[in-house]
């Protein structure tokens, strides 16, 4: 892992020091976008009116992704998204595709080009020294979800994934920090999401664990949820404690990414199918209708039909609530990538077989879920009628004046759920 990703030094735009606009783009996962709310917040304190979506400004920070190639694609193509709102905009680029590929952004108006450390970034922009990581972490946020960062990086190496040789090995915040962070933030948002590269890894490296951090939370009054979670790092320890917070949001986002065994050992995933629906029953038992999500990669090299049913299969026995389907993406420099690739017309067939499964799941689980009393998070307002997602992360719709409000629901309708409040 190199430290930067080869950034270029590239000069500071003409008003450093001076008030600028800015915009900052985000793509990919919940780090990515903890990361840029993190550039936002700083750029305010210099000074400088910060936007979080593409609008006409000074100067652009795009936040990239390297996950798929499909992902640095779109990491590319915002380049050009920048200058169609202003042809003369100084464009910083920063994130995994940075890391990954510096070379792929020298393009016109591209000023500075780093990776998964941004620790630069400010200063290439402001003439600031100041660091996000030594910040006090995250004060505020312009939604009602916050995202906060508790780890970074990964040691798992899975044959497919590139994110270790681009974020590095696993590291932990102090739980100190983040507990003072999260409490801040309680003050002035409704929900806070735990995440990092890998959240299962939290602690190995400095002493501390997830379970201490969450009972470090158990007195503050906002809703948690837990961002992607890697299915060893469920314990009965770990649910005790998020079960007994004040509004813990039961939604598990536990990856998957094949439902055979012969193919998580190619992976190099570390478990076993049996391991995995026993971590599935655990949850359960703390509370039957949990949400639990998962990603599925379709098509990996070595994948043969026989395995592929075997996913189908597995798939429908968990019963999950949403599957996040990804045709295999090769990444340059991972083990996966020197093995002969599947046929698109394979890879095609197969991701479309899955999300009928996927959608009759979703399906089941919406209707499970009828005439069970939801708390919402209202974030759109459409005519009067409001939508939002419940603690189980379903897309409730609803007639209300209030924010937040327990919604019984009576139907499917529309992605999601409609109900009536009640008190």
């Amino acid at each position: 892992r190199t430290n930067g990703g080869g950034c270029g030094a590239g000069a500071m735009p003409s008003g450093a020091g001076q008030a600028m606009r800015a915009a900052v783009f985000n793509l990919g996962c919940k780090v990515n976008q903890y990361e840029s709310d993190m550039l936002v917040q700083e750029l305010r304190r210099l000074g400088h009116e910060v936007f979080s979506e593409l609008v006409a400004a000074d100067v652009y920070i795009i936040n990239t992704c390297a996950v798929t190639a499909e992902a640095e694609r779109k990491s590319r193509q915002a380049v050009k998204r920048c200058l169609a709102h202003n042809e003369n905009g100084k464009i910083f680029i920063c994130g995994c595709a940075g890391e990954k590929n510096a070379a792929a952004f020298k393009e016109k108006n591209v000023e500075y080009v780093c990776g998964a450390d941004k620790s630069l970034l400010l200063e290439k922009i402001d003439g600031d020294m100041h660091s996000l990581e030594s910040s006090d972490g995250l004060r505020s946020t312009d939604r009602t979800r916050a995202f906060v960062k508790i780890q970074d990086g990964c040691d798992n190496f899975c044959s497919y994934c590139i994110i270790p040789y681009l974020r590095g090995r696993s590291r932990s915040r102090a739980l100190a920090d983040i507990t003072k962070e999260i409490k801040t933030l309680a003050q002035t948002t409704k929900e806070i999401v735990i995440t990092g590269i890998n959240l299962a890894l939290y602690g190995k490296d400095s002493g501390e664990s997830l379970p201490e951090l969450v009972r470090a939370l158990k007195e503050i009054d906002v809703r948690i949820r837990l961002g992607s979670f890697y299915v060893e790092g469920v314990t009965d320890e770990l649910l005790k404690e998020l079960f007994a917070l004040k509004q813990f949001c039961p939604h598990f986002h536990l990856s998957l990414q094949s439902g055979d065994d012969a193919v998580l050992k190619a992976m190099n995933r570390r478990y076993s199918i049996k391991q995995y629906i026993e971590k599935i029953e655990l949850i359960r038992r703390y509370d039957k209708n949990a949400a639990i999500t998962t990603d599925i990669i379709v098509g990996y090299p070595t994948e043969t039909e026989e395995q592929f049913d075997n996913t189908l299969n597995f798939v429908s026995v968990a019963g999950f609530a949403d599957v996040h389907i990804f045709p295999f993406s090769p990444r340059e420099g991972t083990a996966a990538a020197k093995l002969a690739p599947l046929g698109k017309k394979t890879l095609k067939e197969r991701v479309a077989r899955l999300t009928a499964v996927k959608k009759q799941l979703q399906r089941s689980y919406l209707n499970a879920n009828i005439g069970i009393a939801q708390n919402v998070l209202f974030e759109e307002d459409k005519g009067g009628e409001k939508c939002g997602y419940s603690e189980r992360y379903i897309r409730i719709y609803a007639v209300s004046d209030k924010q937040t409000a327990r919604i019984l629901p009576d139907e499917i309708y529309k992605d999601g759920l409609k109900g009536g409040e009640i008190e």
